[in-house]
């Protein structure tokens, strides 16, 4: 008997409580990208005139379309593809949904490479080894060049399923329980030693001083474009966990609650970058090399840099792992849901072939694996690029579509007073598909301005 038939996720009993559902949800939301795409694009887009744009973007389009996905999961009570066919009756949503599935599944085969690497950093900074050469740039490369990589991203792969297959209550909200509290606590550490090194002031001040002059339609979208992802929105993973929050909760002040969540991790990643960026002169632009060579050499220059540079990539795979549970989450619920498998079975088949499609994934970045190079992009960055620019906005703008027009029930779900209600559909309908296609379009590089 298959899952649609059975029932699935509706009758399997698993449920978030109030404040484990809010936890969850902010860990899928906080990941790695905040910590090096965030200073990335505040620095080159107006410091805090950018912040303040990201905002009004995530107040715009982010939350609308995150209580749109809360709001399927939770009245489809399935897997992505299973709460689509629910709601509208039709099979052919299921399969246009489908996209939703793939995106997660494929993200988690670079992105647990990753989690990785802060694992393994986190190791070797507590220990000392991290700074024992001063060769950082040399270090970086001598480890993704070879097949270590590939032990870590078992290693967090390994740790993803292992929550997973606990279950929800047991498993996932017992994690983030532990994780999230964990993550404020690092934050608030390192934000604290980076205000205190000596010419923090002026990355502090960059951060926080505002320059409009910056602010151009392109820096709108780029906005726009981190409001939507940084929100996990458009993978799949806030539907599924919808899917499992209880009818009592209010799914609009649970939205807030997560773009809160969201906000404060950033505003707390930018008070820890701009500042050490500042006080040893380095250029919080660097993206990866800033995590993993340009910052090593900031911790190996303070004192106790070794325990600080270790509790920044603890803070690193914290960030990280919340997000791979959520992102292994979704296939492991359309198997279960789909085929009427084990939450067992169903972690151990998606985590083990996520595993294995990341290993080239893994070695083409350092070229440890020759051949992984197409068109100049690594494997690793090409799934990085088309999940990131093309699938994920369409994840998006199928949901706006679906919400908008084709499912009947979305008011009642949302549970929206009713000017609230016509003021987030008005939003769902023409704001966010427009803004959503805008932001496809500029991301895989068909506009420009």
């Amino acid at each position: 008997m298959s899952g649609h038939e059975a029932g699935g996720l509706k009758e399997s009993g698993e449920r978030f409580s109030s404040s484990g559902f809010i936890l969850a949800a902010i860990g899928s939301a906080v990941g790695l990208g905040n910590m090096w795409k965030f200073p990335y694009i505040t620095g080159l887009y107006g410091g805090a005139a950018f912040f303040l744009m990201f905002i009004v973007c995530m107040v715009v389009i982010g939350l609308p379309v995150l209580l749109a996905e809360l709001a399927i999961g939770r009245g489809g009570r399935g897997s992505v593809t299973t709460s689509f066919i629910r709601l509208s009756g039709k099979k052919s949503w299921g399969a246009i949904s489908f996209l939703s599935i793939l995106a997660p599944f494929f993200i988690l085969c670079f992105y647990s490479v990753v989690a990785g690497w802060t694992i393994h950093y986190a190791i070797i900074s507590f220990t000392g080894k991290l700074y024992a050469s001063g060769d950082y740039a040399g270090q970086f490369s001598a480890f993704i060049g070879g097949w270590l990589p590939v032990l870590w991203h078992f290693v967090s792969m390994l740790v993803t399923a292992a929550v997973i297959m606990k279950g929800v209550s047991s498993g996932i909200e017992k994690f983030n329980k532990v994780f999230i509290p964990g993550l404020i606590i690092l934050l608030i550490v390192l934000m604290i030693r980076a205000l205190t090194l000596e010419g923090a002031g002026e990355g502090l001040s960059f951060f926080l001083r505002p320059d409009f002059s910056k602010i151009t339609t392109e820096s709108a979208l780029v906005a726009l474009g981190h409001a939507f992802f940084s929100l996990s929105l458009g993978m799949g993973t806030m539907i599924t966990y919808g899917a499992y929050v209880d009818k009592r909760q209010s799914l609009g002040s649970g939205a807030l609650a997560i773009g809160a969540g969201d906000l404060v991790y950033a505003l707390l990643a930018g008070l820890i970058i701009f500042p050490t960026s500042a006080a040893f002169g380095l250029e919080a632009s660097q993206g990866p090399g800033l995590v993993f060579v340009a910052l090593p050499a900031a911790f190996g220059a303070m004192p106790f840099g070794a325990f600080f540079g270790g509790l920044f990539f603890l803070l690193l795979a914290f960030a990280a792992l919340t997000s791979t549970v959520s992102l292994l989450e979704v296939p492991v619920a359309f198997l279960k849901d789909t085929f009427g498998l084990s939450r067992n079975a169903s972690a151990a088949i998606a985590a083990s072939l996520i595993f294995l499609i990341g290993v080239p994934c893994a070695l083409s970045v350092g070229g440890a694996a020759p051949g992984l190079t197409f068109g100049g992009k690594t494997l690793f960055d090409w799934f990085d690029f088309i999940l990131s620019n093309i699938v994920l906005p369409l994840g998006g703008f199928i949901v706006t579509i679906f919400v908008g027009y084709a499912w009947k029930g979305a008011a009642e779900e949302a549970g929206l007073r009713a000017g609230w209600f016509r003021l987030w559909l008005f939003m769902v309908r023409f704001v966010a598909p427009i803004l959503v296609i805008l932001v496809l379009l500029y991301s895989a590089g068909i506009i420009r301005f």
